[in-house]
């Protein structure tokens, strides 16, 4: 993981930006503190973020969907 000051980081964001686009984490720091950091995005399945809902469902009135295949679309 790269530290950079955040003095740094405002020079160099668009740099940084690419950094973390390749997938590197960048600490942002400020008087030898991590006060941030720069991670690559990683999207969340709806079903994933659920699931620990579901997993309780005596607690919480959900029930989890079927898996099925998705429908075949036509061409327009």
């Amino acid at each position: 993981m790269r530290r950079v000051q955040a003095t740094e980081a405002k020079a160099k964001f668009s740099g940084l930006l690419a950094a973390v686009e390749a997938g590197e984490t960048v600490a942002i720091m400020r008087r030898g503190r991590v006060i941030a950091r720069l991670v690559p995005d990683a999207p969340t399945p709806a079903a994933d973020a659920f699931r620990p809902l579901w997993d309780e469902q005596d607690e919480i009135d959900l029930v989890a969907p079927a898996d099925v295949p998705p429908e075949p679309v036509s061409r327009l």
